[in-house]
């Protein structure tokens, strides 16, 4: 099943952005965990539109349901099932183009893929809108993690050719992570951030959008969690982050870059600290040596292509009748994807170190 990810837990992600609703199944969870539901809400919010230039205006309250799984807010190590329901969709917004190939959508090969019976209203369970069930399951796992210490956070580094500041590959605490996650438009340096809300209403107005990198770091992973092949720590992040519509690159540590290294220079040397711990002196390997996690701080990028649903006219085909055609795409679509995808990508995370800390001796 294509939208069904399983290693030690499992979550099930179902529903299309126009349906009634969405949701997630989470089986696997440790039982009496307890859940800040408070703490959850808040951070699904981290993803909601904004009532600002970088946002779509679709409005949804993304309230989540939960229909089992949790008893007087502990888990019960029972399957965790949520509900998140639609409640503004405009459906006809998409009456004209129900069978024009949107440039950069998913429409033609999802059409090829379930015989022309898929759901394209607003996309349908390609949509970003089921990355808000996602952000749940995250949101329950970082709570597990970070009662065990281990935190995970992430930033807008680039949008289009605006770069931030970048986290410290070795040093980054808790406090770190927590300032950026608790701004409305998640940056380290804030002047940056602004240029790059002006840069996303410039290509707004333009009928246009941008792209972007999120940086994502996560802390006090302790060392020996993953495997080797095919069962990597990094083979788990990469699965969830794929799994996120728009994501189109991703990288570990030093990433790409290293491609230009010598040896001597990408290496990261050992050594014991002072409080006896073994550590590296650089981070290259981004906290991950062999699929296995060496202690150091984790640390991935990911990049998101442009919105894809732009107002421009763009030359396109009917795949009904196999001829060329030309669409303008009307709707509520984001200027830039990556403000919002900022805690997604925290939460596929999340996902990913709790599945692998489930085999970690007395968890």
């Amino acid at each position: 099943m294509s939208s069904v990810w399983s290693h030690n837990i499992s979550i099930s992600i179902f529903g299309e952005s126009h349906g009634p609703a969405i949701g997630v199944v989470i089986d696997n969870l440790p039982p009496g965990e307890h859940i800040d539901v408070e703490a959850l809400v808040n951070f699904m919010a981290r993803r909601a539109p904004k009532k600002d230039v970088t946002s779509t205006q679709r409005r949804e309250s993304d309230m989540p349901q939960i229909m089992s799984g949790m008893l007087g807010n502990k888990t019960t190590g029972t399957p965790l099932c949520a509900f998140i329901q639609n409640t503004d969709a405009h459906s006809n917004d998409y009456k004209n183009v129900s069978k024009l190939a949107r440039p950069g959508h998913a429409d033609y090969t999802g059409a090829l893929r379930y015989k022309g019976f898929n759901d394209v209203r607003g996309g349908g369970h390609f949509s970003g809108r089921l990355t808000a069930p996602l952000v749940f399951a995250g949101a329950i796992c970082g709570q597990i993690l970070e009662r065990r210490g281990i935190y995970t956070g992430a930033h807008i580094l680039s949008i289009h050719n605006i770069r931030d500041s970048s986290f410290d590959e070795i040093n980054t605490a808790r406090e770190d992570i927590l300032a950026v996650r608790g701004k409305s438009f998640p940056v380290i340096n804030d002047a940056k951030g602004k240029e790059m809300i002006e840069d996303i209403d410039k290509a707004r107005l333009a009928c246009d959008s941008l792209g972007g990198v999120v940086e994502c770091i996560s802390i006090n992973v302790p060392a020996g969690i993953g495997s080797p092949m095919f069962d990597g720590l990094e083979n788990s992040i990469a699965q969830l982050v794929f799994g996120i519509p728009a994501v189109k690159g991703l990288e570990f540590g030093a990433g790409f870059m290293a491609a230009k290294m010598l040896g001597s220079q990408n290496n990261d040397e050992f050594y014991v600290d002072e409080r006896g711990h073994v550590a590296t002196k650089t981070n290259n390997h981004g906290g991950i040596l062999g699929g296995i996690s060496s202690g150091m701080p984790i640390v991935l990028r990911v990049a998101f292509k442009p919105t894809p649903s732009i107002a421009k006219p763009q030359h396109t085909i009917d795949y009904s009748s196999l001829k060329n055609d030309v669409i303008t795409i009307q709707g509520r679509h984001d200027p830039c994807v990556v403000p919002r995808a900022v805690p997604v990508v925290e939460a596929a995370v999340n996902i990913a170190l709790l599945s692998h800390m489930l085999s970690y001796p007395n968890f």
